[in-house]
């Protein structure tokens, strides 16, 4: 699935998911615009990208204000002739729980994550728009987003909010031929080594080459880094020109769409509904089946 001609800005692209993004995409065809706050993940970043052929140029600033964004979408403009496809991927972490997360805490990580994407998303709409030949943006949310997640206010939040913005910009960008959707992605990363379940297998897999285990890789949906990169690219193709307003998850051996939120159980009084009238309800019927939430914890196979 060829990607040549086309253009992409891939943020946060330094290390992790980011690289695996925008290593991908250079290797589908497209030029790339490397973006990390440290400069030198960002060169090294490019140079690994030109010495497997492919074409990359890099802007070492953090996202999140517009000057920024607009930095992105000029330097894809003048190095690279235009912009087709921008993958918004930088983030940031400040877990606490709620009542130890300070201003800055919750200000830090909306502003790189939410704000970040508003605002490369913004410019790049604005870009593609002028130029008339559509786009694709592709805006990176989380589990967390969807479920929420113990010790994440600030990035579930952010994350929700950043699948919103997705299906609110398919509407609004469709009559310019510009796709708007988020990925879901589960894999690998220093973040995720860290967590209890998951590091003893993933030490050992490094440790002796061998693949990550099924369970981990089909049960919770947790792989390789190359394992998610083929999504961006898809989405980024002709293939998926009509793929948009869409919440998607990959990771390991899983693909999944993620469904939108909606009314679950409905009762009706006619009237209107007094506060009596919806204790005596709620158990019996709109409440009867309440919705999880939180992400499941792992499932892990038995011990022989």
């Amino acid at each position: 699935m060829r990607l040549s001609g086309k253009v992409a800005v891939v943020t946060g692209s330094g290390r992790g998911l980011g690289l695996g993004y925008a290593r991908a995409l250079a290797g589908a065809g497209a030029a790339v615009v490397v973006n990390d706050v440290d400069s030198g993940a960002v060169d090294e970043a490019v140079a690994g990208i030109r010495a497997g052929g492919g074409r990359a140029t890099g802007v070492a600033a953090a996202v999140g204000e517009t000057a920024t964004a607009e930095l992105l979408v000029d330097t894809a403009v003048r190095e690279f002739g235009r912009l087709d496809v921008m993958v918004t991927n930088a983030g940031i972490l400040r877990d606490r729980v709620l009542w130890k997360m300070s201003d800055d805490d919750f200000d830090a990580v909306v502003n790189v994550h939410l704000r970040g994407t508003f605002t490369c998303g913004r410019a790049a709409a604005v870009h593609m728009r002028e130029r008339g030949e559509g786009g694709r943006l592709i805006l990176v949310s989380s589990p967390a987003g969807q479920r929420g997640n113990f010790g994440q206010t600030n990035y579930a939040a952010a994350k929700a909010g950043i699948a919103a913005m997705a299906r609110t910009w398919a509407l609004e960008l469709a009559r310019a031929g510009i796709t708007a959707n988020a990925i879901v992605p589960v894999a690998v990363t220093e973040m995720t080594k860290t967590i209890p379940a998951f590091a003893p297998v993933i030490e050992e897999a490094e440790r002796t080459g061998a693949p990550l285990p099924t369970w981990l890789r089909r049960d919770e949906g947790m792989g390789t880094v190359d394992d998610v990169s083929g999504l961006v690219v898809f989405l980024a193709s002709d293939a998926a020109k009509d793929v948009t307003g869409q919440a998607i998850g990959v990771g390991g051996d899983r693909l999944a769409l993620w469904a939108h939120p909606h009314e679950k159980t409905v009762a009706f009084a006619e009237g209107g509904w007094t506060t009596e009238a919806i204790a005596e309800a709620w158990a019996a019927s709109v409440g009867a089946e309440p919705e999880t939430y939180g992400i499941p914890a792992p499932t892990l196979p038995p011990v022989t």
